[in-house]
């Protein structure tokens, strides 16, 4: 199955602490159906001194289930679903479901 939500995409979280945030997607994990996102669900880790970090408390973001983030249509700036469609060329591309705006470049 082709994944919904990737890398760099913009989406809106919809439930949750931190409900209307949004942000970019730093990375996606598709087997465990969670993604991280920029400044969304933050933790705060106890780290250990490294030779390049040093130690403390840290704030970083943690993972947040796929089903709790919808993608921000590029035209309406809305959350949508996520639709697939062959172009003519033969390129199988994510839609907008909104507004049928082309998600991917």
């Amino acid at each position: 199955m082709a994944a919904k939500i990737k890398k760099g995409d913009r989406v809106i979280v919809l439930t949750g602490k931190d409900k209307g945030k949004t942000g970019d997607v730093i990375a996606a994990f598709p087997a465990e159906n969670k993604v991280l996102v920029q400044g969304v669900n933050m933790v705060k880790r106890h780290q250990r001194a490294s030779g390049a970090e040093t130690g403390g408390i840290v704030e970083k973001e943690a993972k947040i289930n796929v089903s709790n983030v919808a993608i921000v249509d590029p035209k309406e700036n809305k959350p949508t679903r996520v639709g697939f469609k062959t172009l003519d060329d033969g390129r199988k591309v994510r839609v907008a479901k909104l507004s049928g705006e082309v998600i991917d470049n």
